[in-house]
């Protein structure tokens, strides 16, 4: 009996070893299936998997490029600053965080509470402010309140120079002016940064590491000289404020080289937060509404008046048509180039022309005719010279044309010679009918400076990149007119100032140059108002002229009226400050 119990027993325990022995031999060969899955059929997959949950990929920003003046002032550069945002999940109270950071930030603490309560995962509050309001609110240890750094640019000229810099937009993308025609070499390369972490997020010293740095951008040298730019723009407020005009540009060439000097105006602009006084930018940017944010020295065009007679006079002398001292008889002061035109009381530009002031019919030498700026005898040299020859004279000096200067959405003028127009060419003779930036004058009157030669203006002298600098080269040149020309022209743009219609450009102790412009502008009908573009464009020293000064002044008071007696001075106060700039000796008396 108790063997058989033995027995029994004996058998059950060899069933469950056996049992045992077979569980473990399948849990180890399960382990071994799966160790061959994981070590050699899944062993490059999940090291890759594995890899890339270590891996982390970021791209390094390259720091924009600088842009500097002439004399190396700085006038745009890249800093850094902080960019607040919020984690909305993690604010607690949303409303008193908004009216506490509100008032630190300058956001409206209805716009914080709004985007505070959002369903987002992550919002920003606001960006690229200054560090130390930053710290501040950081400080005050707001759940769900962060910031990191991110680049801002500055513009350590501000208004001064803004409408040659252009801006950025929030991102750093240039959307005007300089910023914007060299965006690709000022935002330089990204670089790269690949690397393993573990999982507090440190870097695996030991672990793959590849960093390829950021090529910083290039930086740009200009030809504008910020002291200049500054007395330029000083001067166009004080004549806006002296003449309750709406607009006053300016701008300044070297003759030698085409380098802009200054290219300013007002009303003005911050670039940094695009904010002007201008009226006109009531509730916008528009370049088309406000007309601070759009540089009209470049895009603006307007009808030149009598600042064109430099060219059909110019014409006229090249072609042998007239000399300086040739009398033109019976000079009126209203001339009828179509039949009736002047019975019928319309506008001069159809058919019916007169001079600024009556006077009596004379014989007028071509030196006394531009000197007083008389139209009737303009225009009745002009027909010596012919339409065909004038409009190719025209286009000669840029007029019409881009003058393919480095700055964004240059405009090119307007020739308006349409077929049967049998006035135009009349009209186009003393500045109508014709239609040009004050670019294109400034550079008209250069090639005059520059014995014949027109030179393409352009602001940029040399970009300077990691492989050093590089000469910016390769501008246009043309010949207009022959040196002897040139030479005649500037002794009657000088004696227009000595004793004709410019004597307020007069600059102590230089002998200078100019021409006297006063144009009507067109009403929305079309047809020509009371209101006038005053300009004058003038170069100096007369002798060996180095610098161009193109003065535009819109819709002055009628007191102001004439180029005469509102640009006239602003030219005056910046051609001295740039000769004065350029070291240029004042004339021997």
């Amino acid at each position: 009996m108790a063997t058989n119990r033995f027995a029994k027993r004996f058998d059950a325990n060899r069933v469950r070893i056996a049992f045992i022995a077979l569980f473990l031999l399948f849990a180890w060969a399960g382990m071994a299936y799966r160790l061959v899955q994981v070590q050699v059929v899944q062993a490059a997959a999940l090291a890759d998997q594995g890899l890339s949950q270590r891996l982390v990929a970021r791209e390094l920003p390259p720091q924009r490029g600088k842009v500097f003046d002439r004399n190396g002032e700085l006038l745009a550069l890249t800093v850094e600053a902080q960019s607040m945002y919020a984690v909305p999940g993690q604010v607690d109270e949303p409303l008193w965080v908004a009216q506490q950071i509100g008032g630190m930030l300058g956001v409206d603490s209805d716009v914080l509470y709004e985007r505070l309560t959002s369903d987002r995962d992550f919002v920003y509050l606001d960006r690229q402010i200054d560090a130390v309001v930053a710290e501040e609110i950081l400080g005050l240890e707001i759940k769900g309140i962060y910031a990191h750094p991110e680049s801002t640019r500055i513009y350590p000229a501000g208004q001064v120079a803004s409408h040659v810099t252009g801006f950025v937009d929030i991102d750093g993308n240039g959307q005007e002016g300089l910023e914007y025609v060299y965006d690709e070499q000022l935002r330089g390369t990204p670089g790269h940064a690949l690397f393993e972490r573990d999982l507090g997020g440190r870097p695996i010293p030991q672990g793959i590491s590849d960093i390829v740095p950021a090529v910083p951008g290039a930086d740009l040298n200009t030809t504008i000289d910020l002291p200049l730019q500054y007395q330029a723009q000083q001067a166009c407020l004080d004549a806006i404020e002296k003449t309750d005009a709406e607009a006053c540009w300016v701008v300044v060439l070297e003759v030698e080289t085409g380098g802009v000097l200054a290219m300013t105006g007002a009303p003005v602009f911050d670039p940094e937060s695009r904010q002007t006084l201008d009226p006109a930018c009531e509730g916008s940017d528009d370049p088309n509404v406000c007309r601070a944010f759009s540089n009209f020295t470049v895009r603006g065009i307007y009808e030149p008046g009598s600042t064109q007679k430099l060219i059909t006079f110019a014409a006229a002398i090249e072609e042998g048509e007239v000399g300086v001292g040739t009398v033109i008889p019976d000079v009126a002061d209203v001339l009828e180039v179509l039949d009736g035109a002047c019975d019928s009381g319309d506008s001069d530009v159809y058919g019916c022309y007169h001079d600024f002031k009556e006077h009596a019919t004379e014989d007028m030498t071509v030196a006394e005719i531009f000197t007083r700026s008389s139209n009737v005898g303009s225009i009745m040299i002009a027909e010596r010279v012919g339409q065909e020859r004038l409009v190719s004279y025209i286009e000669a000096f840029g007029l019409g044309s881009k003058t393919g200067i480095d700055y964004s959405v240059e405009a090119p003028g307007i020739l308006n010679f349409a077929a049967g127009c049998q006035t135009c060419w009349a009209s186009a003779a003393i500045g109508y009918s014709v239609a040009a930036t004050p670019l294109q004058m400034a550079a008209a009157y250069a090639a005059i400076g520059n014995d014949g030669i027109w030179m393409q203006p352009h602001i940029v002298s040399s970009i300077v990149d990691v492989d050093g600098e590089t000469e910016v080269s390769g501008f246009e040149t043309r010949f207009v007119v022959s040196p002897g020309t040139a030479l005649l022209m500037r002794e009657l743009l000088a004696s227009v100032i000595e004793k004709g219609t410019g004597t307020a450009a007069q600059v102590d102790g230089y002998r200078v140059g100019g021409k006297t412009g006063t144009a009507n502008k067109l009403g929305d009908d079309d047809r020509y108002t009371e209101q006038t573009r005053a300009s004058f464009v003038g170069l100096a020293p007369i002798d060996d002229p180095k610098i161009v000064v193109a003065v535009l002044i819109d819709s002055p008071s009628r007191e102001f009226r004439t180029g005469g007696a509102s640009a006239a001075p602003v030219f005056a106060a910046v051609m001295e400050q740039a000769l004065h700039r350029l070291g240029v000796s004042p004339d021997v008396p």
